[in-house]
């Protein structure tokens, strides 16, 4: 794919072992450190538990959107397929530049990250938000540069983490055996809270869930995948098994190294690992290991986010500029550069943690809208069918799961998350009805010539 209408178009340049590993890159991210952590507290030494539960759960809209990448290969992602499905450009553009706005933000939050990484190790003296420009204008090139260059750095940057914890495992394997992997935290009075081990399991797969939402990262690139057909849904399963059989070894690892009390209370839980079951190995390389994994995220949600724009733009969404695409590089240029100006302004502002966690919410509000319109393209006559078929109970169950999700992200009690996720979602609306995006008979083309092809 060289040309389209006569314009430079995105290149068919990428195979199954880049795509899944960028699948993987955007599952195994630097929050797994402190995540053992966490899912410590909540379900003690039967951390492995809550993996395989969110696993299986995350699986459900995991297989959507695989069969979604076998029927559309595009580079609209959510917003495209919404738009097939519901037909109401107003809500593609909300699903789309939901997406968007979780991808910057996490953007934004990774490149403050890694400078301050970056001069811990370094020791380099510089103003931190130098460092993170810096690193933001790198990553521009990079994706200007073509997306073989970016998943090949993408492929650097996930063998990388991926070393830091098969490391874990690997000095800690001869532990295994030694910790009873069954053994739940006690109530407050000491007695074993065994009678609530479906909501303990449930709330350690909440709080792990989100390690595998990199699904709607692959989806957007599909379009520059060599036979995405064949290829997406087979990287997309097999980055998730990939990141469970690693989640879960690190998991047990971890509980048979060190006590899970301990783990619940350390600052860096993997680290403690290494130090107890490796002492001679120098522990401050995971700090070198840690910046991989965040540049690898910061990576992930740029190309997602360059495609999103790109693909909203040839649905008439967004105007034509985003889809421009160089000559030469056959990459969205246009759409990387606005993305840049708009990262490097969040970047300075400082703490965006609020904004961030809010996103989790936007992305559960689109997995459940994306799950609901396969449903409805299933159910469509006439309507092409890929060649990974689901049966339709499976995304209704993702649906379900999915908005169940945010109930419960609600009813913890903490209202700033929903309320700035919807003043987000307000704020895509008013741009939306103020721009006219979608209204310009743009989009019509576009469904037309979707249709004859």
């Amino acid at each position: 794919m060289g040309t389209q209408d006569g314009h430079a178009s995105l290149k068919r340049a990428v195979g199954f072992p880049q795509v899944a590993l960028f699948g993987l890159g955007s599952m195994l991210g630097a929050g797994i450190y402190g995540l053992i952590g966490e899912a410590a507290k909540e379900l003690g030494s039967a951390i492995w538990i809550a993996f395989v539960v969110s696993m299986v759960a995350a699986l459900l809209t995991g297989l959507s959107y695989a069969s979604i990448a076998s029927r559309y290969p595009r580079a609209g992602g959510a917003a495209y397929v919404t738009q097939r499905a519901y037909g109401r450009p107003m809500l593609s553009y909300v699903v789309g530049l939901a997406v968007v706005c979780s991808g910057l933000t996490s953007i934004a939050t990774q490149s403050n990250v890694v400078a301050r990484n970056f001069m811990g190790v370094t020791g380099i003296d510089a103003p931190q938000s130098v460092l993170a420009i810096g690193f933001l204008v790198l990553l521009a090139g990079v994706l200007f540069r073509g997306i073989s260059e970016s998943l090949w750095l993408n492929a650097l940057c996930t063998v990388v983490e991926a070393f830091g914890l098969l490391l874990v495992i690997a000095v800690g394997v001869s532990y295994w055996g030694s910790a009873n992997l069954l053994e739940l935290p006690a109530g407050e009075s000491g007695e074993a809270l065994s009678g609530s081990v479906v909501l303990l399991v449930a709330q350690g797969a909440v709080l792990t869930f989100f390690s595998f939402i990199g699904f709607e990262d692959m989806l957007n690139v599909s379009e520059e995948v060599r036979e995405p057909e064949r290829t997406m849904p087979k990287a997309i399963i097999a980055a998730m098994l990939a990141a469970t059989a690693i989640y879960i070894a690190v998991a047990v690892t971890a509980v048979s190294v060190v006590p899970w009390r301990e783990l619940a209370e350390a600052p860096g839980p993997l680290i403690l690992v290494v130090e107890r079951a490796a002492p001679w190995f120098p522990t401050s390389v995971y700090a070198g290991i840690t910046i991989f994994a965040v540049a690898n995220t910061a990576l992930v949600n740029y190309v997602m986010a360059s495609r999103l724009l790109y693909g909203m733009s040839r649905q008439g969404l967004l105007p034509e500029a985003f889809g421009r695409v160089h000559a030469t590089r056959h990459t969205p240029y246009v759409a990387i550069a606005a993305l840049l100006v708009i990262v490097v302004a969040l970047s300075l502002v400082g703490n965006i943690g609020a904004l961030a966690a809010s996103t989790v919410l936007l992305l559960l509000t689109v997995f459940t809208a994306v799950n609901i319109a396969l449903v409805v393209l299933q159910s469509r006559k006439g309507e092409a069918k890929g060649r990974f078929e689901i049966p339709r109970v499976v995304p209704i169950l993702g649906a379900a799961l999915c908005a169940t999700l945010i109930v419960v992200r609600i009813a913890e009690g903490d209202w700033a998350a929903p309320l700035i996720a919807g003043g987000l979602l307000l704020a895509i609306l008013v741009l939306y009805l103020v721009t006219g995006a979608g209204r310009e008979g743009r989009i019509d083309a576009f469904l037309e010539s979707e249709s004859a092809s």
